[in-house]
């Protein structure tokens, strides 16, 4: 555990530990919850399909492609525990290869139209 004050900063790091340099990595998705072992019921996004959600967010510049560095504030769900806990998934993809996933950035997925 890491312990923090609400609206503290709270730094990550992923290093992707590989002898291949030709590897870029990527966060497509962080959700916090207020407990271990349920990421879909009662959950918060901080970053959901590259698209940022939590304004609090921000990246900071890594000279290693295959390391991602991020913060954001501390909070705690209101009337639940108050441990955070972090769920993200990371995407690793061959550099310079722009169709891949780490080069798509957000991406939103647009709604179906309703037939008559």
């Amino acid at each position: 555990p890491y312990y923090v004050d609400i609206n503290q900063n709270l730094y990550l790091e992923a290093y992707l530990h590989s002898s291949d340099s030709n590897l870029v990595l990527f966060v497509d998705t962080c959700v916090a919850s207020p407990t271990p072992h349920n990421f879909t019921t009662v959950t918060y996004d901080i970053i959901r399909n590259g698209c940022v959600r939590d304004s609090t967010y921000s990246t900071y510049y890594s000279s290693y492609s295959h390391m991602v560095r991020f913060k954001f504030n501390a909070f705690q769900f209101i009337r639940y525990s108050p441990s955070v806990y972090l769920q993200c998934e990371l995407v690793v993809c061959r550099a310079y290869d722009y169709s891949s996933r780490c080069y798509q950035g957000c991406i939103t997925r647009s709604k179906r139209e309703a037939s008559s």
